[in-house]
């Protein structure tokens, strides 16, 4: 055996080609755990390549490990990885796990995996790093145990927790996270799902296909239900309680927070194909005093999406939707190229006309393409603005339902 090489510090690795050329990041590993207790075989590494695409590259194709960074020889499969029922992958399922030492009175918590390489050159988990104990008055004992030794290791055990991985996933983006959890199984997608924190899984959220959106919250508590659905964009936070039933719905509408519920009640009231249906209530909102360092201030805020960051629009008071009477949209290129102390007024975009409400879609994407847009101030009737329609919103709409759900598997090898 080769020396043993522990698995979390590939966590986030850079992939390059011999020439140099980055090719991915390392996101998991995939395993093939053995039903007689023989050291499992590791079958490969998940990739995730631009754009945001995750790949099996198998083992045989890594030429070097080294410190946050792994070297990739040959032709690499494109296709995206799907995995299959015999295959565990450590970072996401295995982590986490309590598990027993043959002989003695221990149990201890997966906290990394070591592999070792054999004479014929393949891959094996050989060691796992376990962690036991701890707390405010005692340090944790952590220790090394092959694998021949580990006891009680079953992948279906109710009591496995999601510190661990949840550690790992701190830096990922939420939708690398929902694409890794619609890999798992029901039961251990739910359980790292429920570990993120309330602003993590609401973005996570709005990355998941309405199906696996709707399993996750209804797992659970009212409460805390309620209050990821209040740190999710008020139209992805509509479009997820429109899936549940009308009591369900009516409940957790109770618990959130007045001006939230207000928001996802109003847009209820509109048709789902509708700007007033796909518009977020929440874009960029100033009042006529403001001027060109106040909007600049307030789009250089990282939560923004680059959508929403693409323009303010400039209202009379009050600036909560339905804002005041609407003046107008200022585009950030307008921002950037105007001194710092230009009031908003007078940057605003004459020539672009608002949408109602009740705009049909096939006529907002004719209005999109028509000036270039990504992104449209909705107005109603009496001269309010009441949201604006995202270029994600429209897309969101127009691709099949179930366009995030990953269907593509392993295929053949390309360059």
């Amino acid at each position: 055996m080769s020396a043993r090489l522990f698995l979390a510090r590939l966590a986030g690795a850079i992939a390059f080609d011999p020439n140099g050329d980055q090719v991915g990041k390392v996101r998991d590993v995939v395993t093939s755990l053995s039903v007689d207790h023989a050291p499992p075989r590791v079958l490969g590494l998940v990739l995730e390549v631009p754009p945001k695409r995750r790949i099996f590259l198998p083992i045989g194709r890594v030429r070097s490990f080294a410190a946050g960074q792994i070297v990739v020889k040959g032709m690499v499969n494109l296709r995206k990885f799907e995995k299959r029922s015999s295959e565990t992958l450590v970072f996401a399922e295995l982590l986490d796990h309590r598990v027993g030492v043959a002989g003695e009175p221990y149990e201890g918590k997966i906290i990394d995996v070591g592999i070792e390489q054999d004479a014929r050159r393949d891959w094996h988990v050989t060691g796992l790093y376990l962690r036991k104990g701890g707390g405010l008055r005692r340090k944790a004992e952590t220790r090394v145990v092959p694998w021949q030794e580990i006891t009680g290791l079953h992948l279906a055990d109710p009591e496995q927790g999601a510190d661990e991985i949840v550690a790992q996933l701190d830096r990922t983006k939420a939708v690398d996270i929902a694409e890794m959890l619609q890999e798992l199984p029901t039961r251990r997608r739910i359980q790292i799902a429920t570990a993120l924190n309330d602003r993590k899984l609401s973005r996570v959220l709005e990355e998941l296909p309405e199906e696996t959106q709707v399993e996750i919250l209804n797992s659970l508590d009212v409460e805390r239900a309620a209050d990821v659905l209040e740190e999710m964009a008020p139209d992805d936070a509509t479009d997820l309680i429109s899936e549940l039933s009308p009591g369900q719905a009516a409940v957790l509408l109770q618990r959130m927070e007045p001006d939230e519920a207000q928001d996802i009640r109003r847009l209820l009231s509109y048709a789902e194909d509708t700007a007033g249906g796909l518009m977020t209530t929440e874009p960029i909102i100033l009042n006529v005093d403001c001027d060109v360092v106040d909007a600049l201030a307030i789009i250089r805020q990282p939560e923004l999406t680059p959508a929403i960051a693409s323009q303010v629009y400039v209202v009379r008071p009050p600036t909560e939707t339905p804002t005041g009477r609407y003046v107008g949209t200022v585009h950030m290129q307008s921002l950037l190229r105007a001194p710092p102390t230009t009031s908003l007024p007078s940057l605003v975009d004459t020539e672009l006309e608002p949408i109602g409400p009740d705009t049909p879609l096939p006529e907002i994407t004719r209005h999109f393409a028509a000036y270039n847009l990504v992104a449209a101030p909705v107005v109603d009737a009496g001269d309010h603005l009441v949201g604006a329609v995202t270029v994600d919103d429209v897309l969101d709409h127009m691709l099949p339902e179930d366009w995030r759900v990953r269907r593509v598997g392993r295929g053949s090898e390309l360059a």
